[in-house]
């Protein structure tokens, strides 16, 4: 080996170890810089004359682990969906409280039953009458305020949809910007540049925070360039990125539901348009799987519209219970094997139902319930209009003459039974002998606000602001959406709370008829509820009272929450485990980096005493001449 050969050996081991050190200093003082990745250089080996080999820095190197990278982005996903949808679900269960406290629902309602009976004791007793209308007021007033929480998360679910949009779109711009840099980039693989390493870094935590939003999948090409998909394959990000929409919509009602149907929703949908054009609804197709946008749309349009639609069955039930009255008719048979009964459906509102019972040729009974409706874009009505999974559901337009309401009667009933008549308020329905038996048939109708006097123990308690409650469907909706965020006491009872008792002409002060009678609604009475999340099912709906379906559902919210918050407690530690093993991989550990430098110091040292020594060999070679 020559002395210049030599000396070329030690000046590469010297700039090798100078980079090695810069290195070393750059890890150690981005030791706690987020989404940092410890950097070493990339050094081989090259022939320098006939003996030794130089050392050739041809790059840097991340120690990046991409396997445990990729699990850590699907279990930030994990982790920012269940953490936001426990979040929520704990506000939500603080509007219920727990049971047995004061200020919750089912203290509004034992107050009001509570109430109830003590007129029931003293029916002519003043302040017990007005003691029920204040009872009556707060569970209302309890059941407002829980409305308008409900919405207000609803509202918050969209604003926070709209945020992440905007912070999605902000993120898939600077990912494919770096893309960009990095098209030049003439390294490739996993060997670059400092620069070009810092901006790898800046990308992933770019991708990262992505991942927070919703669920991703990332493809990387020889070029360090990356492709960002969807978890269902919906491409974002390449070399441009596609921009992501959300019509945000304004206060969120019990009536502003989204819907796949872009003219039927009031509520915003997340929508990818593409550079080359083209654009995907992510919210109708349910790509976007995971995330903290999944977590909102989820909460948006299932779980708090099923809260919602809790409190607002309660509210309907409660109103019904006590303002509805089902009037059997008598079944009479004119001649062999015929059954007739006489109906008065003139009392019928919008939503009360008249109820059929009648048995086929094959001994098969059918349960069909009749609804009054006035609006007729709201027909044909669905089956799952009444809870009873049995009835079949017809709605009739009672907008028109007697004739034709008489006419879509027979038609509906398409020669099962058969309506004859030229008045709503004496039809006859008959079997058909050689078809049917018809076994039973009621009108339900409503006591209307005013109606406090009419003789029936039935009055309107509670009103959809001012408004009979009698379950009607229009074009729009069902009155029930929303109800209990509209329910309130009926003012003329506010008014004059002795109607509470005095239900007729000749009632008696002390009389408890009616009395009694809303206390059994309240406490004894059973009823059918559609099935709701955590409360029966289609097959089998909850059958029970109001105060057992309350509980139900109030214990249903809570068992969701205390999920909830085992899903997110569960993911933060797998988080958290995936966190360290990455930390361990491709993190920093100061106490290695120290050790490295101080091998680096001991090299260029010896590299630097080779270098003295060539240079005495040089002198003294000259001084020989």
């Amino acid at each position: 080996m020559s002395l210049n050969d030599a000396l070329s050996i030690a000046m590469s081991g010297l700039r090798a170890n100078q980079a090695a050190m810069s290195l070393v200093s750059s890890n150690v003082a981005n030791a706690e810089t987020p989404g940092y990745v410890k950097k070493t250089v990339n050094q081989v080996s090259s022939n320098s004359g006939s003996y030794g080999s130089n050392v050739t820095i041809v790059g840097v190197n991340r120690e990046l682990d991409q396997y445990i990278q990729a699990q850590l982005r699907t279990e930030t996903s994990g982790a920012g969906y269940a953490s936001l949808r426990s979040n929520f679900l704990q506000q939500l269960q603080g509007m219920y409280g727990n049971p047995g406290s004061a200020g919750t629902l089912e203290a509004a309602f034992t107050g009001l039953t509570t109430a109830v009976q003590a007129l029931a004791t003293s029916a002519d007793s003043q302040s017990a009458r007005i003691g029920v209308v204040n009872a009556a007021a707060v569970l209302s007033q309890q059941l407002n305020s829980m409305t308008q929480g409900i919405q207000s998360l609803r509202g918050a679910a969209e604003n926070g949809i709209s945020d992440s949009v905007k912070t999605a779109n902000s993120l898939m711009k600077q990912i494919a910007t770096i893309n960009n840099q990095l098209a030049a980039n003439p390294n490739g693989g996993t060997s670059t540049d400092s620069s070009t390493a810092a901006l790898l870094d800046q990308r992933d935590q770019y991708i990262t925070q992505l991942s927070d939003l919703m669920d991703i999948r990332v493809t990387t090409n020889g070029a360090n360039q990356v492709t960002v998909f969807t978890g269902s394959g919906v491409q974002l990000v390449g070399q441009e990125a596609a921009t992501l929409s959300f019509n945000a919509q304004g206060t969120v009602t019990p009536n502003t539901e989204w819907d796949a149907d872009p003219s039927k929703s009031k509520l915003g949908s997340v929508v990818v348009s593409f550079a080359n054009g083209g654009s995907i609804d992510l919210t109708a197709s349910g790509a976007i799987k995971s995330g903290k946008i999944a977590a909102y749309t989820e909460l948006r349009d299932k779980t708090l519209v099923e809260a919602q639609d809790q409190l607002d069955q309660f509210a309907a039930q409660i109103s019904s219970a006590l303002s509805d009255k089902t009037t059997p008719a008598t079944i009479t048979q004119p001649s062999a094997g015929s059954q007739a009964a006489t109906l008065d459906m003139s009392g019928m509102q919008a939503g009360n139902i008249m109820h059929l019972t009648y048995t086929d040729a094959n001994s098969v009974q059918h349960q069909v319930s009749i609804m009054r409706v006035d609006d007729p874009s709201a027909l044909p009505l669905s089956n799952n209009v009444t809870a009873d999974p049995n009835d079949v559901v017809y709605g009739i337009d009672f907008s028109a003459s007697d004739a034709s309401i008489i006419a879509q009667l027979n038609t509906a009933l398409n020669g099962n039974l058969t309506f004859t008549g030229s008045s709503i308020s004496a039809a006859t329905v008959s079997n058909n002998p050689t078809m049917t038996t018809l076994n039973a048939a009621s009108v339900t109708t409503t006591a209307l606000p005013g109606s406090l006097t009419s003789g029936s123990s039935q009055l309107a308690l509670f009103t959809d602001t001012g408004s009979a409650y009698t379950g009607a469907i229009t074009g729009v909706g069902s009155q029930m959406t929303g109800l209990a965020g509209r329910l309130a006491v009926n003012t003329a009872l506010t008014a004059d709370p002795s109607k509470l008792v005095l239900f007729g002409p000749t009632t008696v002060a002390g009389d408890t008829t009616r009395v009694d009678f809303i206390m059994s609604q309240l406490t004894k009475a059973t009823f059918q509820y559609t099935p709701s999340e955590g409360v029966g099912s289609a097959s089998t709906p909850f059958k029970g009272t109001l105060l057992s379906y309350m509980q139900q559902f109030t214990s249903a919210q809570g068992a969701q929450a205390t999920a909830a918050q085992q899903l997110a407690s569960g993911q933060d530690v797998v988080l958290a485990t995936l966190q360290q093993k990455m930390s361990a991989t491709s993190g920093v550990n100061v106490d290695d980096e120290m050790a490295h430098l101080l091998s680096l110091q001991n090299a260029y040292s010896a590299n630097a005493r080779v270098m003295s020594t060539v240079n005495d060999m040089y002198k003294t070679l000259m001084q020989a001449f």
